[in-house]
């Protein structure tokens, strides 16, 4: 497994977590008080730097064990972590391809709520779904072109 593929496995992973826990989180508020009582700014704002830090946390921890791995099979611990041929290159230009149209689909969504007046707490909830299902596709689309083939 390239190095490029164990990181995107990691972004697969953090993300689908952090948004389920945010998820689980708004939708148990959704039940017990009126939306606009639902205080979710700093709540996403947490998720939102969790997935940041748990992203970088486990591409961190990826690149020792890459680099240690890499030591005891006798090659140079960085040739490994900086190899990126052509097959990675377009597997991950396809995958945010993908991403970028799930993206734009769900941005339009948003728009289409601002439009009709939809509360803010909509509205914002939406863009973060947008946001993190258009991410979600596009390390989902290259997990595929990685075990399938590209």
């Amino acid at each position: 497994m390239s190095f490029e593929e164990k990181c995107t496995w990691i972004g697969t992973i953090v993300s689908t977590l952090i948004l389920g826990i945010y998820f689980y989180y708004i939708v148990g508020q959704l039940q017990r008080l009126p939306v606009a009582e639902i205080a979710y700014q700093w709540p996403m704002i947490m998720t939102i730097g969790a997935m940041i830090v748990a992203s970088i946390v486990g591409t961190i921890l990826v690149s020792i064990g890459t680099a240690v791995s890499a030591k005891i099979n006798g090659s140079g611990p960085l040739k490994e972590i900086d190899r990126k041929d052509e097959r990675d290159i377009n597997i991950n230009r396809q995958g945010e391809l993908a991403g970028y149209y799930t993206l734009s689909a769900g941005i339009l969504g948003v728009i289409a709520l601002a439009m009709l007046r939809f509360d803010q707490f909509w509205i914002a909830n939406a863009l973060y779904l947008a946001l993190i299902v258009g991410g979600l596709v596009a390390l989902v689309a290259k997990l595929i072109a990685y075990r399938r083939g590209f």
